[in-house]
């Protein structure tokens, strides 16, 4: 993946439009404007593409730090001209404030199983024995994980799918009703 893919599938997953995107690199004292992150968002193939830097999207995703955890006092993070997914694993998880469980979870969500250890092995140093890089497929199914956990779906969305869903769903379960309707 891309830096771009990234961008635009977190803008996606955490549904942040174009005005609060511009509000979080205003966090992290970068002024941008609402053509760039619209060149952002766009594919390779699409005209207008401008490819984001590791250092922009750095810059993102320290301001998506500050966004939703504030600032920290004292001298702010500088964005880093290389990132990694293991970094950008780290920067997601420091401001979402998720634990080792809660990353498994939305791993799970998005039907990927890792282990407790394998996880771990992706915040340890680069140098650590234990070290593990983070690969394009685990960020991906995090991300898609995010998306089921953090994005709501539309009313019109639930009614136009709701032929192909189960019935057992929608069913209300230990409702007073229910309850009295089977102690009988």
């Amino acid at each position: 993946m891309n830096n771009n893919d990234i961008f635009r599938r977190l803008r996606y997953a955490l549904v942040l439009n174009d005005n609060t995107t511009i509000r979080i690199f205003k966090l992290a004292d970068v002024e941008v404007t609402r053509d760039q992150v619209t060149d952002w968002r766009k594919k390779e193939e699409e005209q207008g593409y401008q490819a984001m830097n590791d250092q922009l999207l750095a810059t993102f995703l320290n301001g998506f730090i500050i966004y939703k955890r504030g600032k920290r006092d004292g001298e702010q993070p500088i964005p880093e001209k290389q990132l990694t997914n293991n970094l950008i694993l780290t920067k997601l998880k420091i401001a979402l404030t998720l634990k080792s469980d809660d990353i498994l979870n939305i791993l799970k969500k998005a039907d990927f199983v890792l282990s407790k250890h394998e996880l771990s092995a992706f915040f340890r140093k680069k140098g650590h024995k234990h070290y593990r890089e983070c690969k394009d497929q685990i960020l991906r199914n995090f991300i898609q994980g995010l998306q089921i956990r953090y994005r709501v779906p539309k009313a019109t969305d639930s009614q136009s799918n709701s032929a192909s869903r189960p019935k057992e769903v929608y069913k209300p379960k230990n409702t007073v009703a229910s309850v009295w309707n089977k102690s009988k």
